[in-house]
């Protein structure tokens, strides 16, 4: 535990605060970047895709319309446009016109798509256990979940 006996300037993070930063902005960098190589290493397959595809198989009639699926992903809606067409042209998605209102696009798993992520699930939390849960062993996983939610909330 870092003390935070100090007086920082006034607007200056106390050591504690800096400390935070430093490590949050360290797990920003390093997990996506080891997940990355551990699914690309086991599987020739991007994060971004695995959890593209994880959110279209658990979402009604598997699809999301696209703006859903970057708000569900954190993906900008360029990125998951992109990721999409990656995955469509694999096969593992497709878009199509919105089941709602027929004017935007919904992003749908194919039954390959579904196939391939149950195919790569068992790389990803592999992946998922050695570089976060192997680590918090006896940790409050519930306290945990809520200050990052409480982080990654929009204000």
């Amino acid at each position: 535990m870092i003390a935070d006996d100090s007086q920082p300037a006034p607007g200056a993070l106390t050591a504690a605060q800096d400390a935070f930063l430093r490590a949050l902005a360290r797990i920003v960098i390093y997990v996506p970047r080891t997940f990355e190589a551990d699914l690309g290493r086991a599987e020739g397959f991007r994060t971004s895709e695995y959890f593209v595809l994880m959110h279209l198989s658990e979402a009604p009639g598997r699809r999301l319309r696209m703006g859903d699926l970057a708000a569900h992903t954190a993906l900008s809606p360029g990125a998951v446009t992109r990721v999409v067409k990656v995955l469509e042209a694999k096969g593992l998605a497709e878009r199509q016109l919105s089941a709602l209102d027929g004017r935007g696009h919904d992003a749908v798993l194919t039954e390959r798509g579904r196939l391939r992520l149950d195919q790569v699930r068992p790389a990803q939390l592999a992946s998922v256990r050695l570089r976060i849960f192997d680590k918090l062993a006896g940790a409050n996983l519930a306290a945990c979940t809520e200050v990052l939610n409480r982080i990654g909330q929009d204000s």
